[in-house]
């Protein structure tokens, strides 16, 4: 095809060639008309060529997915709530692929093209409403740091209204069956809640039975 185009494209270069030393109103038409036909079939066997050469290109497409990241570590000041969000080679990838978006109860930490995946980090139903505008968020090696900034310096006892919830359903429970005993009453609960929760109320018993694990070997 390659041929073809290079022999039409010698052809209209002739009738150009003749077209500019015409003088004759009729042949200038002719060959005028002769011209834009050539022009036209040049364009069309051009776009098949290109065409083809498109379908045979063994480029592969990669696709980026989505990750999810539910692990978190976690402190506070009297001006901020702290996250810690573990995640290898952060640091690595260009300041615009990372950014965390606030409201006043939410947050958002969204991580594009790290080895080939996106991240996202996300806690809704903050047990306070914090400032967005005096929030932060910093990359440090393998990690990244969320400032929080409190509305009030007040100390929170938990992350989320979910887990508060949580644990003062625990602890109305065995206020009122002191017979109950501790353990069976915590795994009754626990498994109630989990089975009627979201995701994210999975991720928040989940955690708060293995810090209730921790604690009773520590006791023990």
């Amino acid at each position: 095809m390659t041929a073809k185009i290079d022999e039409l494209k010698s052809d209209l270069a002739e009738l150009q060639s003749l077209l500019a030393q015409a003088t004759r109103p009729k042949v200038k038409d002719i060959l005028s008309l002769e011209t834009r036909k050539l022009s036209t079939e040049i364009a069309k066997l051009q776009d098949q060529l290109n065409t083809a050469a498109n379908a045979t290109s063994t480029t592969p497409i990669l696709k980026r997915y989505q990750v999810k990241l539910n692990t978190y570590a976690w402190d506070q000041t009297s001006k901020f709530v702290k996250f810690y969000v573990t995640l290898p080679k952060v640091h690595t990838i260009p300041e615009g692929n990372l950014v965390c978006q606030f409201t006043n109860k939410s947050l958002e930490l969204s991580v594009k093209d790290l080895d080939n995946k996106d991240y996202v980090f996300v806690i809704n139903n903050l047990l306070c409403k914090i400032n967005p505008e005096g929030s932060t968020w910093k990359v440090k090696t393998d990690m990244v740091v969320i400032n929080a900034a409190k509305v009030k310096p007040d100390k929170w006892s938990h992350v989320t209204e979910l887990e508060k919830k949580a644990s003062d359903a625990q602890n109305a429970k065995f206020k009122a069956d002191d017979n109950m005993d501790p353990s069976e009453g915590l795994m009754s609960i626990m498994k109630n809640m989990y089975e009627k929760g979201d995701d994210e109320m999975k991720r928040t018993i989940a955690k708060a039975w293995s810090e209730s694990q921790n604690k009773s070997s520590v006791l023990s």
